[in-house]
């Protein structure tokens, strides 16, 4: 048996590989987003079953392979069990998760990214936190995390948007989801990441589609 390693992460995306196991995809810690196959995992009782889950969240054993690791085991901490009922807040923490699998890359450490989404998976669960608002600041941040962003908003953003982009841009993780803006605030907060997303971003996300058809 190869050498096992552990590391920190999160499920990002989970699929069928083949009649019982599952292939997923994981940001990590240590090693980045990585593609792990767990062996069996849609068997009745496997072990590996409930750590296969979209947005389970712990530290993860895993062997690794020539092209992909194979899971061993996990001790999950968050399953995030919440958003099975809770329709909107699944459909902004699936775009999440596409977000950060377009930026991770495998062997490039992802600590920040993975504090990143944890954080804004429990952002959602805030009552008084609106989703959209929630997803503005996740844009700006992952965006701001891998160096494409200005750093000041357009100069006719009023002074609330402008201290609400500059705050995303810089407050440490743990602080980032702790103000609210008045609808008109937040519209030109809106508008200025809109702009960021389009001149940096060159892809249609399919979990973005799919929560503008819903809401």
């Amino acid at each position: 048996m190869r050498d096992l390693i552990k590391t920190t992460g999160m499920v990002l995306m989970a699929s069928p590989a083949g009649e019982y196991d599952k292939r997923l995809v994981i940001l990590t810690r240590e090693r980045g987003k990585i593609t792990a196959f767990a062996r069996g995992a849609k068997r009745t009782g496997s072990l590996l079953r409930a750590p296969s889950r979209p947005f389970a969240f712990g530290a993860f054993t895993l062997s690794e392979a020539r092209e992909a690791y194979n899971l061993y085991g996990a001790e999950i901490s968050n399953y995030f069990e919440w958003l099975e009922r809770d329709v909107e807040s699944a459909c902004y923490a699936s775009y999440f998760a596409e977000f950060a699998a377009y930026y991770g890359r495998e062997g490039i450490e992802g600590g920040e990214m993975l504090l990143l989404l944890y954080q804004s998976l429990r952002a959602l669960q805030k009552e008084a936190l609106p989703n959209r608002l929630v997803r503005r600041i996740y844009e700006l941040r992952i965006m701001a995390v891998n160096g494409e962003y200005t750093k000041e908003p357009p100069l006719e953003t009023g002074d609330s948007a402008r201290y609400a982009w500059e705050y995303v841009i810089a407050a440490p993780l743990e602080k980032l989801y702790t103000f609210i803006l008045n609808e008109e605030s937040f519209r030109e907060f809106e508008a200025c990441v809109e702009r960021n997303m389009r001149r940096h971003i060159d892809r249609e996300f399919h979990s973005l589609e799919i929560l503008r058809a819903m809401f």
